[in-house]
């Protein structure tokens, strides 16, 4: 990690505040409350964090391959319009 902004995410995105990143998740630790009142078990939280790291993980990898099938349709789609174009106007190959 380079910088406590680049670990916070900033500059990350176009939306009002940051992406979170899987790695993000992860590593974000919490401040024990004051003379252990109160406060929230460590372990139960950086397990659920765990957890939605994993989530986070797992949509970012179907995002990325719908966004490759996205892009190979795409490319399949121009081919089709440039044959049937060459066909409209009397070309062959």
């Amino acid at each position: 990690m380079s910088n406590r902004s680049d670990r916070l995410g900033r500059g990350s995105g176009t939306t009002a505040y940051p992406s979170l990143l899987p790695w993000q998740v992860r590593e974000r630790r919490f401040p024990l409350a004051r003379f252990r009142r109160r406060g929230l078990d460590p372990d139960m939280v950086y397990a659920y964090l765990d957890r939605v790291a994993g989530d986070m993980a797992s949509l970012h990898a179907e995002i990325t391959r719908h966004r490759r099938e996205t892009l190979r349709i795409k490319v399949a789609l121009r081919r089709w319009q440039s044959e049937q174009a060459r066909l409209a106007n009397g070309e062959r190959r």
